[in-house]
């Protein structure tokens, strides 16, 4: 077994292999804050709920777009898990061609998130991945990573709606039936929500002018299904898909 760990802004992803299985994946709140041993007694709790042991595991893989937390989990994949970890980052192998003016800035991420869509659906693709950030990565027919967009994330933009406008709360992100809201909650509901589907589906089909195909659009992250329901473009949530991904490019790296 291998574990396998995203971590994001908002949130860090962990997930146990044997193999290509995934077996187990757990979801904890990224917290820069947190020492070593904090993240230590919290991977031991998780583990021991599933009925793993530490020991049991032969190798650990990080993707990482908080660069002060990466030397406080390779400290911890060294001291708990007894493995230095795997790091995307340059000098591992991806297989993945970047077409990006300078690659080092395309963050782990995307990388990984391209690597797991060409080798399950291969190109064209788009794959927007709802996270801190909504970011957008195209994909060539060829599997070339062409580059993409990047826009503020649903919870950004919604926590910034809250603050900035002095009357207006803070509202939890479901889905309103109907676009013309008839209390506060119900409108700023329906300009998220709506709001960001509109946003996917008008990027999506620029991007497609612009590559001048039309590509297979895959969503992940936390969001995605809530959105994607709502927009033209999305054919298919893929909630794994960074986990696949991080688990592809540790077995190109054996």
């Amino acid at each position: 077994m291998f574990l396998v760990v995203d971590v994001g802004n908002t949130n860090i992803v962990l997930g146990i292999y044997r193999g290509k299985e995934l077996l187990h994946h757990f979801r904890i709140s990224t917290n820069r804050q947190a020492t070593v041993d904090e993240y230590g007694v919290l991977i031991h709790n998780l583990f021991h709920m599933v009925g793993i042991r530490e020991a049991e595991m032969e190798g650990v893989i990080i993707s990482s777009v908080v660069p002060p937390l990466m030397h406080v989990l390779e400290e911890l994949s060294e001291k708990y898990l007894r493995h230095k970890p795997l790091v995307v980052g340059p000098g591992i192998k991806t297989g993945l061609n970047l077409r990006y003016e300078n690659p080092r800035e395309v963050g782990a991420d995307r990388i990984v998130n391209a690597v797991a869509a060409i080798e399950q659906y291969g190109g064209p693709l788009v794959v927007v991945d709802f996270g801190t950030a909504t970011t957008f990565d195209c994909i060539d027919a060829a599997g070339n990573y062409l580059g993409g967009a990047i826009v503020p994330g649903i919870g950004i933009s919604t926590e910034a709606l809250y603050q900035r406008a002095s009357k207006l709360p803070r509202i939890e992100l479901e889905k309103p039936k109907k676009v013309i809201g008839r209390n506060t909650v119900n409108a700023m509901q329906a300009g998220i929500i709506f709001g960001y589907a509109g946003q996917v589906d008008g990027i999506v089909e620029r991007i497609a002018r612009e590559m001048g195909e039309k590509p297979k659009v895959i969503a992940t992250g936390g969001l995605a299904e809530l959105i994607a329901s709502e927009t033209r473009t999305i054919e298919e949530v893929n909630s794994q898909l960074t986990l696949e991904g991080l688990r592809i490019i540790y077995e190109r790296n054996q």
